[in-house]
C-alpha cells in the first residue's frame, strides 16, 4: 500500500497531514507503532516547515509518501531547503542537555522510534527524510 501527499509549507497543513496519515490506523499496523509513526510524521513535517523551508512561501511545497509492505512502514517527506547533515547534528544534540530548549527534541526522538532515520540530497535538488519502522 502506498499513498502520497503534497502539503504547503504551513504549520496549519499539520492538521490536513495528520488526518490523511488516518487511513493508515487499521488493524495491520500495530496501534503503537502507528503512534510512533504519526509523531514521526509531525515531527518531520513540523521540521520542515520550521527549518528547511524558514522564509518560502507558504505555498511551497512539502511532499509526503507513506509505504506499508512486509511488517514495514516507511515515511518519506521531501523539502526543498539547503539540507544539513542529520548524523552530526544528532551526535551535537545527544552531547548538549538544555531541558529550557525549545527545540531540539524531535530528532532525538525520531531517532529512538524509528528503526532507520536518513535525511539525503536527491537528484531533483531536494532533501528526503526517511523513517522505517518494522512491524
Amino acid at each position: 500500500m502506498k499513498a502520497q501527499l503534497r502539503a504547503n509549507t504551513d504549520l496549519h497543513a499539520l492538521a490536513q497531514v495528520l488526518a490523511w496519515f488516518d487511513q493508515f490506523n487499521h488493524s495491520m499496523i500495530p496501534h503503537p507503532v502507528w503512534l510512533q509513526c504519526q509523531l514521526a510524521l509531525a515531527e518531520g513535517f513540523t521540521n520542515a516547515v520550521r527549518h528547511a523551508h524558514r522564509g518560502q512561501p507558504n505555498d511551497t511545497a512539502i511532499d509526503i509518501e507513506v509505504t506499508i509492505s512486509d511488517g514495514c512502514l516507511e515515511i518519506r517527506i521531501w523539502d526543498v531547503g539547503a539540507g544539513f547533515d542529520l548524523e552530526k547534528t544528532l551526535a551535537k544534540l545527544s552531547q548538549e542537555v538544555n531541558y529550557e530548549a525549545e527545540g531540539g527534541r524531535g530528532l532525538k526522538l525520531m531517532k529512538r522510534m524509528a528503526d532507520v532515520l536518513t535525511y539525503t540530497r536527491t537528484d531533483d535538488e531536494r532533501n528526503c527524510l526517511l523513517v522505517i519502522k518494522k512491524f
